[in-house]
């Protein structure tokens, strides 16, 4: 799954950042109770039923680590997993599976719960052309994650950061004077500083549709919190001139018709912070 913003250096980064600060100067309840030269092994125990994911991250943080330790991954990213399966192994330095064991287990328990949700809502869609996205809700420090777990649930990532995207939201559209002052000003930015980013605008109702198809240069208009007949109404002004987003309210009980108005894109901040984690656990292969 090639995704660009999924570098090995960002990823790398991540990792280590992770690893600092959970380690610190040193494990030392595994320093001072296990002999640096016992090797062990480790199964990566499912407790519970959902889509798995992490695993390719969890082999990077224990190479990462260690580059001795061997992990065997017996499930792929994006599998539907039931509780008692075990998604992977791994043997060798037994510090080195403790000192990593939680960093992993955090990861995959989270990300397995974000495609799971995510699978969730993709398959309540998945009889219209509407694609599901993810937003910028997320964690702090955390994102690279979530959006990677987003992608293996089924769904499409948004923008990745307030650098790859413009999105002129309600507070923007206000700040500027309105709609058209917000997109004139921002085509001029764009082109002062030779940027060639796609342009969203929030909308709120059919009056402020109608001002975006105007001023021009839109990319997609995004339809906040709007009744799914007034987007079919929307979507009937915009006639194919850009794209559309439906957004604001979304959930499982709605998501259908809003899928079933022709909207392009319904975008979902719940996948990222709303979701249940998948129960996992790291556990010792007594030998």
């Amino acid at each position: 799954m090639k995704i660009k913003y999924l570098t090995d250096s960002a990823i790398n980064a991540f990792i280590d950042s992770a690893l600092k600060e959970d380690i610190g100067d040193g494990d030392h309840s595994t320093l001072a109770a296990i002999p640096e030269d016992l090797e062990q092994e480790a199964r990566l125990l499912i407790k519970g039923d959902g889509v798995i994911a992490g695993l390719d991250l969890a082999q990077m943080i224990f190479h990462r680590f260690d580059q001795d330790l061997q992990v065997e991954l017996l499930k792929k990213d994006g599998e539907w997993v039931t509780e008692g399966e075990v998604g992977l192994t791994v043997k060798g330095r037994a510090r080195s599976i403790l000192s990593t064991e939680r960093l992993v287990l955090n990861c995959m328990q989270r990300m397995s719960g974000v495609a799971t949700y995510t699978r969730k809502m993709t398959d309540l869609i998945k009889h219209t052309n509407t694609q599901l996205l993810d937003t910028r809700k997320t964690a702090p420090n955390f994102r690279i994650c979530e959006k990677w777990a987003v992608k293996i649930g089924g769904a499409v990532n948004h923008r990745f950061g307030l650098y790859d995207m413009v999105m002129l939201k309600d507070n923007h559209n206000d700040y500027a004077g309105g709609i058209t002052q917000a997109v004139e000003a921002t085509k001029k930015y764009l082109a002062e500083k030779g940027k060639d980013l796609k342009i969203e605008v929030e909308t709120r109702n059919l009056n402020e549709v109608k001002e975006a198809l105007e001023v021009g240069g839109v990319d997609v208009i995004m339809l906040d919190n709007m009744l799914p007949s007034t987007m079919k109404e929307a979507i009937a002004l915009i006639n194919g001139q850009c794209k559309t987003e439906a957004s604001g309210g979304v959930t499982e009980k709605n998501i259908k018709e809003i899928a079933e108005t022709g909207v392009d894109f319904i975008s979902v901040g719940a996948l990222t912070h709303s979701y249940s984690s998948l129960d996992i656990s790291l556990k010792a292969v007594k030998q």
